[in-house]
């Protein structure tokens, strides 16, 4: 009997393992539809970055320092005087260089003077007083303006309304893809995301001194969203 009973035993661990590894592999085998939604939104900026800054050139380097330093001070002020807070005025670039006189003899050029440049980045809240302020800074001594990006101080909205676009750019695809297959859409399995991308359009502003303030193109500032959705299969 026990020589018997022993191969019965074991045959029936093996059918049960069997049945539970094809269970196994039914659960891992979902039929599914992977698809990447992209979503878009899009507002009107509420700011914008500029560099701003001054290049001065004298005989010698103290000398270059210190009417850059003028001009620049003078250049902050106007700034300040449109209510930009200290916060939003940073120094991007400074630099000194010597000015070596250009000749066309074979030998090594002297130096004839020093350039010293300086940079500011003003982040501009109230853009109705971006022509203006430009138009000052050239005034009173700028002869460096570029950089120029406009932006929305606060994006978390539009990221936001940019997802839900995703989403539901990606449930359509899924239809349609289910739809020309014969089968239908089931439950969302899974949902990652790659990070929001927030370009930020330059503005090539022309620096025209016209009878108004600087010509200024705020544009429009957009953010989109991909989501990559896993969905499961219905029925046929």
């Amino acid at each position: 009997m026990r020589r018997t009973l022993l191969p019965a035993a074991v045959f029936a661990a093996a059918i049960f393992t069997v049945s539970l590894a094809a269970a196994q592999s039914e659960s891992n085998d979902q039929r599914t539809i992977t698809v990447v939604g992209t979503g878009k939104a899009a507002a009107p900026p509420d700011m914008a970055t500029i560099d701003v800054g001054v290049t001065s050139q004298a005989a010698t380097a103290g000398e270059a320092l210190n009417a850059n330093s003028r001009a620049v001070e003078r250049v902050i002020d106007i700034i300040k005087g449109f209510d930009v807070a200290d916060r939003d005025i940073q120094t991007a670039n400074f630099d000194v260089s010597p000015v070596y006189e250009q000749t066309d003899r074979p030998r090594s050029p002297s130096i004839i003077g020093y350039r010293v440049s300086n940079q500011v980045r003003v982040r501009v809240r109230k853009l109705e007083d971006l022509g203006p302020l430009l138009d000052e800074s050239v005034s009173t001594g700028s002869n460096q303006i570029g950089g120029i990006q406009f932006g929305i101080d606060n994006a978390d909205r539009l990221e936001r309304e940019a997802r839900v676009n995703a989403i539901q750019d990606a449930k359509s695809r899924a239809e349609t893809y289910a739809q020309a297959a014969g089968v239908s859409v089931g439950r969302v399995i899974a949902i990652s995301e790659e990070p929001p991308q927030r370009p930020m359009p330059y503005a090539g502003a022309r620096l025209q001194m016209a009878e108004s303030s600087v010509p200024i193109q705020t544009g429009e500032h957009e953010v989109q969203a991909n989501v990559h959705v896993v969905y499961a299969i219905g029925g046929e």
